[in-house]
């Protein structure tokens, strides 16, 4: 299918200054916007959205795991969520105590997700590939008292891992747990079918309340604030120690509604979601978004699975699709794509990492996605500030992250603080209702990433044109200074990404004697295909200018990545400073 621009034309009219402070294009030429305030903000808590939308959807689909054979209609998520909650209330948690979760995407987090909501405890998402360091570290830091933990996943032993940081548990009573080395740790919740020692069963917690703790669930949702924290999600770290950007119902309840609102999603949607449920994508912008409509959540799998989620979206005859530019990459490449009837999709959401141009061409002609949705945020911003809209013309829905979203403010400063000229790069901030609460228990990180004056410095590197679309140009520390020319990294990866022959590169600089920095790309090339350094080089000369021409050239078989798709640059960067026996210049 072609892709028609001129189909696609019809963004509508942005508005200038509105008396209740939106701006949707900048004004006086300076690079700061406001978004839309015509929808109120809403100021429910996450157990009263959730039960508006039982309510409402009862018998409908709410949930599909496919990889476990699961399926809960809205009644019967309803019914499990209170089931686990009275559980936690019988293992004495009260409001405010933080529970842990450590699990793929699998249906038991969903119902953890909504059952700490309902009674005020704080879900506190591990990533499913920390190790014994970071587990301990982010147990220990928000003091859990509880952890909900899968069996296994992957090449990850989470029970052996447990057992390892807390021998304790192999004689403990279920629920006494003392540990020396994780001194809040009282009660460890396993899934599956088996029993551990020292542990209990999902199943056991499911069915442990009485009627005392069952009836006096709506009486803890009802005290519950919109403005007490609710979530704790671990930022990657990859400066220093992960924290704990600390959320609350308004964060993740209004950011939900928002993302999914761009995308028209409605209660005859379904959703696919095959990013991971520990992050932002999934939780906030996937399962919050769908329980403010009434949509359907399918779960592909527990991990991100190329063939498992086209045959999801196949099968569930999805609306919908979520994911990261190297899952929509990875779902394109399938050797068996074209086998997949995909003719139900209409939108999704692509964001993560920027999406290079001709991946988001693909997925508009290939997948059907017409209306699919760039969306630019991070996780101490509950995480979306910018999005695209499903109006916007294609090619601004292909080389920009989209308008600010509604009820957020954001600016793009210079190294001084002061907003920048329209076009012009800078450090992008933003505030409003989307701001986390902050870092927990770390006033110091926290006074360092918001401003006094409510502003979030995100160490991003932003423009914003005349109509106030946004692009994402690289990261502050990522900027490279060869010679006196700032090199935007971003800018060399979307014009090697026209090559034919690449399928992902990452771009970053690496240090130089003679120019500071020099570029170095790192190339994974399309199945079957075969290419020199200097045919790369090649393909550049005249194209971009001599001083953004990669001097180093490296062909992988893999980048490496979070497990959210976000290259993590730094130990490619520390790989080819071992390999050249580079020295990083000191600086004062």
């Amino acid at each position: 299918m072609a892709i028609n621009l001129d189909e696609l034309k019809n963004a509508s009219n942005l508005r200038t200054a509105q008396r209740d402070g939106s701006f949707l294009k900048p004004l006086d030429g300076k690079a700061h916007v406001s978004g839309e305030r015509s929808v109120p903000l809403l100021e429910q808590t996450i157990p009263a959205i959730f039960s508006d939308t039982v309510s409402r959807y009862g018998t409908l689909d709410a949930a599909v795991f496919v990889g476990q054979d699961k399926r809960f209609t809205w009644n019967e998520l309803s019914e499990t969520v209170d089931a686990l909650a009275a559980g936690f209330l019988a293992l004495g948690l009260e409001k405010g105590d933080r529970v842990g979760i450590w699990s793929p995407n699998r249906w038991e987090w969903l119902v953890t997700q909504f059952a700490t909501a309902r009674i005020g405890l704080i879900l506190v998402n591990i990533n499913p590939a920390y190790r014994l360091t970071e587990l301990e570290y982010a147990l220990n830091k928000v003091s859990c008292r509880a952890l909900v933990t899968a069996a296994q996943f992957k090449t990850s032993d989470y029970l052996g891992m447990i057992e390892t940081l807390a021998p304790e548990v192999a004689t403990a009573e279920p629920g006494k747990l003392k540990a020396r080395k994780l001194p809040a740790l009282r009660s460890i919740i396993r899934m599956g079918e088996e029993n551990s020692p020292g542990m209990f069963n999902f199943a056991d917690v499911l069915a442990m309340a009485g009627r005392d703790e069952h009836d006096s669930l709506d009486r803890i949702s009802d005290g519950l604030k919109p403005g007490d924290a609710i979530n704790i999600q671990f930022t990657s770290g990859t400066t220093g120690a992960p924290k704990g950007a600390t959320l609350t119902h308004r964060n993740i309840v209004n950011n939900g509604n928002f993302v999914t609102s761009a995308i028209r999603l409605t209660v005859d949607d379904r959703l696919c979601i095959p990013v991971p449920l520990y992050h932002c994508f999934g939780m906030s912008m996937g399962t919050m978004g769908c329980v403010t409509k009434g949509a359907t959540m399918v779960f592909p799998g527990e991990g991100f699975d190329p063939g498992a989620t086209l045959r999801a979206v196949a099968g569930e005859r999805c609306t919908g699709l979520y994911g990261v530019p190297t899952m929509f990459v990875g779902q394109l490449d399938h050797p068996d794509f074209a086998s997949f009837d995909l003719s139900s999709l209409r939108t999704g959401i692509m964001a993560g990492s920027p999406c290079p141009i001709e991946v988001m061409k693909k997925v508009v002609s290939l997948m059907h996605m017409s209306e699919v949705t760039i969306a630019y945020g991070m996780t101490e911003t509950s995480p979306v500030s910018f999005q695209s809209s499903i109006d916007d013309p294609l090619e601004k829905r292909v080389s920009t992250v989209g308008r600010v979203h509604p009820h957020v403010e954001v600016k793009i400063v210079d190294v001084a603080g002061a907003t920048v000229p329209v076009g012009e790069p800078g450090e992008l901030c933003t505030r409003g209702y989307s701001v986390m609460k902050g870092y927990w228990d770390d006033d110091t990180k926290t006074h360092e990433a918001v401003d006094a004056e409510g502003w979030m410095h995100t160490g991003d590197l932003a423009t914003i044109d005349a109509e106030g679309y946004c692009n994402i140009v690289g990261r502050v520390k990522d900027m490279v200074i060869r010679g006196g020319e700032n090199v935007y990294p971003r800018e060399v990866e979307e014009f090697l990404y026209r090559h034919p022959k690449i399928r992902e590169v990452q771009v970053f600089g690496i240090p130089d004697e003679k120019f500071g920095e020099e570029l170095c790309a790192w190339i994974v090339l399309k199945p079957g295909q075969i290419v020199s350094e200097q045919e790369i080089k090649a393909f550049c000369s005249g194209q971009i200018a001599h001083y953004k021409v990669p001097r180093y050239i490296r062909f992988r078989t893999e980048l490496p990545m979070t497990v959210t798709g976000k290259p993590q640059k730094y130990l490619m960067r520390e790989a080819m400073v071992a390999e050249l026996g580079l020295k990083t210049a000191r600086t004062a």
